[in-house]
Order: C-alpha cells, then sequence, then structure tokens
C-alpha cells in the first residue's frame, strides 16, 4: 500500500473530503491520512454535511497537525493553499488547486467536494496503474 497525506493549512474542509474519499474507495490500495500546518482544531460542519450526503461520516474524523503524523509518504497532495500549503517530503508531491469551499454557498460548495472525489479516484487509479 502506499501511503498519502492529504495536507493543507486548517485541515477542515479540503483535506478532510480527500482522506474521506480515499478510505472510501482506495481501501488496500492507499494509507490516507490528513493534517494541516495550523489545524482548525475541528472539522467544518458543512464538510461533515456534503460527506454525509454521500454515505460518509466525516464526524468521525478529527482535524490534526503536520507534526502529529509521522513516518514518511509516498504521496503528498496539498489543496491548493498557495505559498502557505505546508512542504512534507514524498516520492512524489503534487499540488490540487481547488479553491477553499469553506465560505461557498453549499452547491458550489459541493462542486468542490465533487471535484476532490474525481481527483482522488484518479490518484487510486494511478497508483493501481490503471489510470486512463
Amino acid at each position: 500500500m502506499k501511503r498519502v497525506l492529504f495536507a493543507c493549512v486548517e485541515n477542515s474542509n479540503r483535506s478532510q473530503m480527500a482522506e474521506a474519499f480515499a478510505h472510501m474507495y482506495g481501501a488496500g490500495v492507499i494509507d490516507p491520512v490528513s493534517a494541516g500546518s495550523r489545524p482548525s482544531g475541528s472539522v467544518n460542519p458543512r464538510a461533515i454535511r456534503a460527506m454525509d450526503e454521500l454515505g460518509y461520516d466525516l464526524s468521525v474524523h478529527t482535524s490534526e497537525s503536520l507534526g502529529d503524523v509521522e513516518g514518511t509518504f509516498d504521496y503528498v497532495i496539498t489543496m491548493g493553499c498557495g505559498e502557505e500549503c505546508p512542504f512534507v517530503a514524498a516520492t512524489s508531491r503534487e499540488d490540487w488547486a481547488l479553491t477553499d469551499p469553506k465560505d461557498l454557498p453549499p452547491e458550489e460548495f459541493n462542486v468542490v467536494r465533487d471535484e476532490i472525489e474525481r481527483r482522488v479516484r484518479l490518484l487510486i487509479a494511478e497508483i493501481r496503474g490503471t489510470r486512463p
């Protein structure tokens, strides 16, 4: 299994949803975690609701600090936080330029959620060697 870190600043929205999708679709392929450089201390209730719509209970997640995650990573995916994105060494690094959805209306929040889902599925396919 490949170890994947989804990293951002607050670890309350984008990285949390990415970790959730990785758990949903990547069992046996990836070992996902998420963390932030300045974690908010909680998962955004809007992200919890958005993932609940898809049958995933994000309320069991916690907002973690990068200092709380140990070990090495095969992939580090940052969530488009620009210069504030944390740097963590990995075999492969990628930045997903995603809008922070925390202040978006629900429909637009879900557009970001759905884009995260699409990218996580592509990442899993790439790791499996089945990416189109």
